[in-house]
């Protein structure tokens, strides 16, 4: 499977510190402490800010490798995460419904095909309580075309949430990979669970 190989090496967004604009949230008071889920959480760096910042947090990934990674960074950096391995588009079969405060999700909507999206959707919205904080980073179309995943438009991102979330906004933003600081031209969604 893809993403199992590309945890053997260092995959280009696998950077050693949470998200800048992930981190801006939280020093802004838009993400408080609360209970909190990192979807595709990788080897755990959001997840384990979240939880520095007083975030009850579990983080879900597909890829067993990078969850045992994430465990041995907590481990090492004393904060308690729960890190699960696990498909996203079966939180379902995971989570109770309406459990999270708080979902963040770096990188991982933009790799997703149209049919995923929705049941990505569903899913988020399940294990969201009403009034719970969606917050999405995702490649751009204004990215140019090329290397990394597909573009996604503003369009696209509220054709996905606007029937079961209440967008607060759709800002530009950047992401973080191994190729540098802001380097990628990014999305940032904030939605409420209807």
């Amino acid at each position: 499977m893809y993403w199992d190989e590309a945890y053997k090496g260092r995959p280009p967004w696998d950077i050693d510190y949470p998200q800048p604009t992930f981190q801006a949230l939280i020093k802004n008071g838009e993400i408080k402490p609360g209970r909190a889920l990192d979807v595709g959480c990788g080897r755990g760096e959001n997840a384990i800010m979240l939880a520095k910042s007083g975030c009850e947090v579990t983080g879900i990934d597909l890829v067993k490798d990078a969850i045992a990674d994430a465990n041995i960074k907590a481990i090492e950096r004393r904060v308690k995460v729960n890190f699960v391995v696990g498909n996203v588009l079966q939180m379902d079969r995971l989570f109770i419904e309406g459990e999270f405060d708080i979902i963040i999700d770096s990188g991982l909507f933009h790799v997703m095909t149209d049919e995923e999206r929705l049941v990505f959707a569903w899913q988020v919205h399940r294990v969201l309580k009403t009034g719970g904080k969606y917050f999405m980073l995702c490649f751009s179309d204004k990215e140019p075309a090329g290397y990394g995943p597909r573009r996604v438009s503003k369009a696209e991102i509220e054709k996905t949430f606007t029937p079961l979330f209440k967008i607060i906004y759709i800002k530009d933003t950047t992401l973080d990979s191994r190729f540098g600081p802001s380097s990628r031209k990014a999305y940032l969604l904030s939605a409420v669970k209807r």
